[in-house]
């Protein structure tokens, strides 16, 4: 029996991404963002989702592939990374799919403009390729802990 792994695919641009589904908390519409100063220009701000402060990032950027364009059909990924909850900007989350450990190849050094350092690897799909990210390294310590910080301020703060 093969592994299989349900993993959640997005748009970005016109590029097909995928993010383990287990480290997927819900797919949220795009809400009212609270913009921090002094932060890494990805880093677009905090939203209060029940309660809870997610730091939100636009993804596009953080990978280099172009900036956010919000319509409609944008969504925040709310994902967990280690201890920690962040919300990912997206273009569409389109679908959910399983796939087999044999239809994942390595990572390219470079594909779509995007490091190897946040692929887990490339499955192909008979809609093209989708690139499949390693969310443990989208951040890297610093940004990580620039992000908990962001967290930490708004609470401390109360949002204002």
């Amino acid at each position: 029996m093969e592994d299989l792994s349900k993993v959640i695919v997005f748009m970005l641009k016109d590029q097909q991404y995928g993010v383990n589904l287990q480290q997927v908390l819900s797919i949220e519409r795009l809400q009212a963002i609270t913009h921090v100063p002094q932060t890494s220009s990805f880093i677009k701000g905090v939203m209060n989702l029940r309660g809870d402060i997610i730091p939100i990032i636009d993804l596009m950027e953080r990978l280099s592939v172009g900036s956010m364009v919000q319509d409609d059909s944008t969504r925040v990924l709310i994902v967990e990374i280690d201890t920690y909850k962040i919300g990912l900007v997206v273009d569409t989350a389109t679908d959910v799919i399983d796939l087999e450990s044999s239809m994942i190849e390595p990572a390219p050094s470079i594909i779509g403009g995007v490091k190897s350092e946040y692929i887990k690897g490339v499955a192909k799909l008979e809609g093209g390729l989708l690139v499949l990210l390693d969310l443990e390294h989208v951040l890297n310590v610093e940004e990580q802990r620039e992000v908990l910080d962001v967290v930490n301020e708004e609470k401390v703060s109360g949002g204002h």
